[in-house]
């Protein structure tokens, strides 16, 4: 039975508490999370200066030593450059530059030829439109001042944690919505199960895990992916055979995100029936902006919910 997709007359008064819930945790935590990631941000953009000398060789040898530096590099500019105008203006492989900012490496399929062209392009490029004012060494030939590296570090840091304010802060809510279901089971008599390698369908009763990878097939052929979810946990009165209890943490600062990818957890619970069978579980741990027309879509897709604001109804689904 529905634990809560069913009661259409609460959601509303839910959504209401589930926006305060969000609200009063980001007026107490968000700021202080984004300052301890603008001062390791100061000190990362200060290492990929000194590895630049101070932006006077942005060279192909230095860009292969470091890739991940360039999204740094990104933020140097007058304007600063998103990903994509990076691309077009130095006219390279996308996939160049997405593997050394995603995956931090060197994309090993590109020639070495090719590659040193590319990186030069965007060395060029970065040379060429290099904020003047924030590094005014550049355009006087002198050796910088610690003053002025540690301005221009700062505010470079600055910018960096504005272009990735949402992920910041979507990455630390994610984290404490674990952390409380963590202190909810624990205080059930659960126990962690740490670096497991094991089947998901073989965890002992009263255990759980965090973030385990489940196999599953992709379309109607022979292949199959690793699709995350955040956390597996199987009952304590769980019987023989039976599968544990998925669980997606999603929070929101703002309804606009949450209806464009309200899709994906249905998605997933395709794949995951698709392979498992229809004696899967899988629900979602909501905190935030989620409004019925995001609720009223998950439950037609035969997905449930739980509220953080109201973590007693995670008991409703046997734990």
């Amino acid at each position: 039975m529905p634990v809560n997709a069913d009661k259409v007359h609460l959601w509303k008064a839910d959504v209401a508490q589930s926006v305060d819930f969000y609200n009063a945790w980001f007026m107490r935590f968000a700021p202080k999370t984004y300052r301890s990631t603008r001062v390791n941000t100061t000190l990362q953009v200060k290492a990929a200066l000194e590895r630049t000398a101070n932006l006077t060789d942005i060279s192909p040898q230095v860009l292969k030593s470091d890739p991940a530096i360039l999204p740094i590099l990104r933020m140097v500019t007058a304007p600063p450059l998103a990903r994509d105008r990076l691309i077009g203006l130095a006219g390279v492989s996308p996939n160049l530059v997405k593997s050394m900012e995603i995956d931090q490496r060197l994309p090993p399929q590109l020639n070495t030829t090719a590659l040193d062209v590319d990186l030069k392009k965007i060395g060029q490029i970065i040379k060429r439109l290099t904020d003047q004012d924030l590094f005014p060494w550049l355009a006087s030939k002198q050796k910088p001042t610690p003053v002025e590296v540690e301005r221009a570090a700062t505010i470079v840091a600055d910018r960096l944690c504005g272009a990735m304010a949402d992920p910041i802060i979507r990455n630390a809510q994610e984290q404490r919505q674990l952390n409380a279901l963590k202190r909810w089971l624990e205080n059930r008599g659960y126990t962690q199960l740490r670096a497991y390698k094991g089947k998901f369908s073989e965890m002992q009763p009263g255990t759980f895990v965090f973030r385990l990878n489940l196999r599953v097939t992709q379309g109607s052929g022979p292949h199959s992916i690793n699709i995350p979810v955040d956390a597996v946990i199987m009952p304590r009165s769980a019987q023989g055979g039976e599968l544990p209890l998925l669980i997606e943490a999603k929070s929101a600062g703002d309804y606009t995100n949450t209806n464009k990818r309200r899709k994906e957890e249905a998605i997933k619970v395709t794949q995951l029936t698709n392979t498992y069978g229809s004696a899967i579980r899988f629900i979602l741990f909501l905190c935030g902006y989620f409004d019925s027309g995001y609720l009223g879509y998950e439950a037609a897709e035969g997905i449930d919910w739980a509220w953080e604001h109201r973590m007693a109804d995670l008991a409703e689904f046997g734990l």
